[in-house]
């Protein structure tokens, strides 16, 4: 598919960015326990997610991966996992012990990356791309309307995701003070 040539990657992902309050509008929408909204909900947030994906195929496919882009698009992934796990905790949907993890964790991270910029952007790695797809996915869960019945399988998916973003955010730490 031939996309337009102000379609860049940035340009995606600041897009991205801009989308994010649809997601929460659509998530608070009629109190937030309407299963029709919860379904346009979590069809927003999937979009959103599937743009992170567009947007680093088409960097790499036109060769333009930018330090603006390697820096801005795990914010604006943070924004948009952040902005749905604070709605459904205010919403009593997402326990806030889980938010609080992750957002402490991501935004930590992102001081970090800030503190360390003189040294380079380090880029995320397979770990991390494996905890962000386990917390998009993790999130959806609890977005969906499921069934009581499932609140196990939901519950534990997420558990997964609280421990792989605990260990990436180590590694992610140890790496940039081992890096050469």
């Amino acid at each position: 598919m031939k996309l337009p040539g102000f379609v860049t990657p940035n340009f995606i992902t600041v897009m991205r960015l801009l989308l994010v309050p649809v997601g929460a509008y659509t998530l608070f929408k009629n109190g937030g326990d309407d299963p029709t909204w919860q379904y346009i909900s979590w069809c927003v947030f999937f979009i959103l997610g599937l743009s992170d994906i567009l947007d680093g195929k088409l960097a790499r496919s036109r060769n333009t991966i930018t330090e603006f882009g390697k820096f801005l698009d795990p914010v604006a992934d943070k924004v948009m996992i952040g902005t749905a796990m604070i709605s459904l905790s205010i919403l009593g949907r997402m326990p806030w012990w889980i938010t609080v993890v992750i957002l402490v964790r991501e935004i930590g991270i992102t001081i970090f990356r800030l503190m360390i910029l003189n040294r380079g952007v380090i880029p995320a790695n397979k770990g991390g791309k494996i905890k962000a797809t386990m917390q998009n996915f993790g999130v959806g869960f609890y977005v969906l309307p499921l069934s009581s019945s499932l609140y196990w399988f939901r519950d534990g998916f997420m558990h997964i995701a609280v421990t792989l973003t605990i260990v990436t955010g180590a590694y992610y730490v140890k790496s940039a003070f081992t890096k050469s």
